[in-house]
């Protein structure tokens, strides 16, 4: 996998930490940490990272209205949630606000390298689409009209 530069958005310190780590140990940059949706806002216009690693629950703005939100002024922002058993409901309307996948707590290097490794290949695949889209939708230029046939030997000028 590529490196990429990621901000963590989680409101317990713990887990920033964990995160982080474990991040810095996948050949990743942590651009900055928030502790609440808010701050999650203000640092992804600040930053535009390559993906965001976004807690559902937190103090001001919870994830999935920061997911939202992000997502609907930069659509392609790749976002993967980091959430607690016991959320699945949570975790179904955080991906329909457009996160692009998901991880549980507690959780280890290899599974958290897996979801992102996951979620960069589903968007790669939906610019993908979207260009294949794009270009069925643009009309194909008209043909060139075909070359006059050459006179024939023995044919009159």
């Amino acid at each position: 996998m590529t490196y990429l530069q990621i901000l963590v958005v989680d409101d317990s310190l713990i887990t920033v930490k964990k995160l982080s780590g474990m991040l810095i140990a996948l050949g990743h940059r942590v651009v900055r940490t928030a502790a609440s949706g808010l701050e999650a806002l203000s640092a992804y216009e600040d930053y535009h990272p390559d993906l965001v690693t976004m807690d559902i629950t937190m103090p001001d703005m919870d994830g999935i209205e920061a997911t939202r939100r992000i997502r609907a002024k930069h659509p392609d922002a790749l976002i993967v949630m980091v959430t607690s058993h016991g959320q699945e409901q949570m975790v179904l309307d955080a991906l329909k606000a457009g996160a692009k996948g998901y991880v549980l707590k507690p959780f280890n290097q290899d599974k958290l390298r897996d979801v992102i490794e996951t979620a960069v290949k589903r968007n790669i695949r939906t610019d993908k689409l979207q260009a294949v889209i794009e270009k069925t939708q643009t009309p194909a230029p008209a043909p060139a009209p075909a070359p006059a046939p050459a006179p024939a030997p023995g044919d009159a000028a």
